[in-house]
This record gives structure tokens, C-alpha cells and sequence, in this order.
């Protein structure tokens, strides 16, 4: 097996546990999400923080950011993060997992809006014509159902702004989350022992559910950095729509939540967005365009 086809392997499993995970918080959705939050945060630095052991590289969280403007950069990626992290979570609580599949649907879209506007990158007319029309499919949401898709909105601007804070962080994915745990710690410290319902110990299955929110948060990362050397950024960007598709199949046929018919309308016109987009990303000319 080729390094490439070992790659694309990890990508496909990192995705395919990102597409199932709305299964597993379901089963916290007993749980405050903020204490879910703030458990999630102090395992994932538990986390990392092992694998940067067994490394040998625990010292690199010290070295990677000792720079001041890397560590004020970090305290808003560390936020940005934790806020996706929360609506997430929030989202599957409350029997919206349909409406997260959505976020990260329209994610590479807002990332590409915010490209425009913040490292003034051009858009092709292709492109352009998938921004446009990802947009009208929210506004039909919006019309459809009476209010915004927040939860949608929301996780991907948060998603997409977590991406171009990271694009100013030297330090590697697994130091840099680490590091973004790590500044996190105190404030859930502090969370668990002024207002948290005591959740870990309600029971084992609990307590053991709030753990693996640790290795769940870290594994798929860790292939997905794995995966980032190794293959083509044009096929990690199609890759990586498994994730919001498992994500809708498991909201659809496992959760069982209802897909109404602005739905019906609205997610067709995201997947057109989404192919208009990635053709303009694949096509000769774009590929011709790149190498200039």
C-alpha cells in the first residue's frame, strides 16, 4: 500500500467517526452539553497530551508557542473551537443533528467566503455560483421554517474561522489543539466545580461515555493530520463531504429525525452548490490556473 492510499485510508475512517459521532453524544443527551463541553475539553488535552508523550514531544506545547502572537492567536482559536464544539453537541441533545449535517455541508462554502473577504483570494464564476447558490438554500430554509438555521450557520462560520486562525499557527494540529485544551482547562476546572451537575459520577456508563469524549475528539484529528501530508488537498476537499452525509444518514434513518419538505428543497441545492464548487476546484483549467 502505497503512503497516498494509506492517506486516503485515514481521511476515510477520520470521517467516517466525525459522520457516526452525533450517535455517540445522543447517548449524552441526558448530560448538560455545557458539562459535556467542558468534559470533552479536559479529556481531549488528556488525550493529546498522552500522544505527544509517548512521542517525546510534550515539550514542543512550550517551544510551539512561546511566541506571544501565537499564544494570543491560540486563545481565539481555542474559543472559536470550544463554540462549534458546544453548538454540536447542544444540536444532537436537542434532536437537531439534521441541522449540524447542514453546518458542515455549507462549511467549505463560508470558508471560501471568508478567503474572499480576509485573505482576498479570488472566486471563479463557478464559484461564485455556488456561493450564491448554498445562499438561496438557506434563505429558502429560512422562509420555509420561520427562522434562520442557526445551528448550521453557526457551526460553519465557527468551523471556518477555527480553519483560518489555524492557517497563522506554526505548531503541527496535534501540539496546536493541545495547547488550545490545555488553555481551556481551568475555565472547565472551574465550570465542573462551581456548576457542574457531578455527571461523571452518576454512573459508570456515564462516566466512561465522558472519557472517550477525549479519544473521540483526538483520534479522528490525528488521522486527519495523518492524512494531510499525504494526499491531494483537491481529493482531501471531496473526501471529507462523507462526513456531513454519514452525519444526515444518521440523523435521517438512525435518530429518526424528520426531513420536512423545505428540507427536500434546500439540501439538493447545497449538494448542487457543492459539485458546481468542486468542479471548479477539479477542472483542467482550475488545475491550469494553479500550477501558473
Amino acid at each position: 500500500m502505497t503512503e497516498m492510499q494509506k492517506g486516503v485510508l485515514a481521511l476515510i475512517l477520520a470521517c467516517v467517526i466525525w459522520g457516526l459521532a452525533p450517535i455517540f453524544y445522543r447517548e449524552l443527551s441526558h448530560v448538560a452539553p455545557s458539562e459535556v463541553l467542558v468534559h470533552r475539553t479536559l479529556w481531549s488535552f488528556v488525550s493529546f497530551g498522552l500522544v505527544l508523550a509517548l512521542q517525546g514531544r510534550f515539550r514542543e506545547i512550550r517551544t510551539g508557542f512561546g511566541d506571544r502572537r501565537q499564544l494570543v492567536i491560540a486563545c481565539f482559536s481555542s474559543l472559536t473551537i470550544s463554540l462549534n464544539w458546544f453548538i454540536f453537541i447542544f444540536a444532537i441533545g436537542a434532536g437537531r443533528a439534521l441541522e449540524a449535517s447542514i453546518g458542515y455541508y455549507i462549511y467549505p462554502l463560508v470558508a471560501v467566503v471568508i478567503g474572499l473577504v480576509v485573505l482576498r483570494e479570488s472566486l471563479s464564476r463557478a464559484q461564485w455560483g455556488a456561493v450564491g447558490l448554498a445562499s438561496l438554500a438557506v434563505l429558502v430554509l429560512t422562509v420555509g421554517l420561520g427562522v434562520a438555521p442557526w445551528i448550521s450557520l453557526v457551526l460553519a462560520v465557527s468551523f471556518a474561522t477555527y480553519g483560518l486562525l489555524k492557517r497563522w499557527i506554526d505548531a503541527g494540529p496535534v501540539v496546536s489543539v493541545a495547547v488550545e485544551t490545555l488553555l481551556l482547562t481551568p475555565f472547565a476546572l472551574a465550570f465542573l466545580a462551581i456548576w457542574g451537575q457531578g455527571a461523571f459520577f452518576w454512573g459508570w456508563w456515564e462516566a466512561l461515555l465522558l472519557v472517550l469524549c477525549g479519544p473521540v475528539t483526538a483520534v479522528p484529528l490525528i488521522l486527519f493530520s495523518y492524512a494531510a501530508k499525504r494526499v491531494p488537498m483537491s481529493s482531501m476537499g471531496l473526501i471529507q463531504y462523507l462526513n456531513p452525509t454519514l452525519q444526515f444518514l444518521v440523523a435521517w434513518l438512525v435518530l429518526l429525525e424528520p426531513v420536512s419538505h423545505w428540507h427536500a428543497i434546500a439540501l439538493p441545492m447545497i449538494w448542487l452548490a457543492l459539485a458546481l464548487y468542486s468542479w471548479s476546484v477539479l477542472s483542467p483549467s482550475a488545475r491550469g490556473r494553479a500550477r501558473t
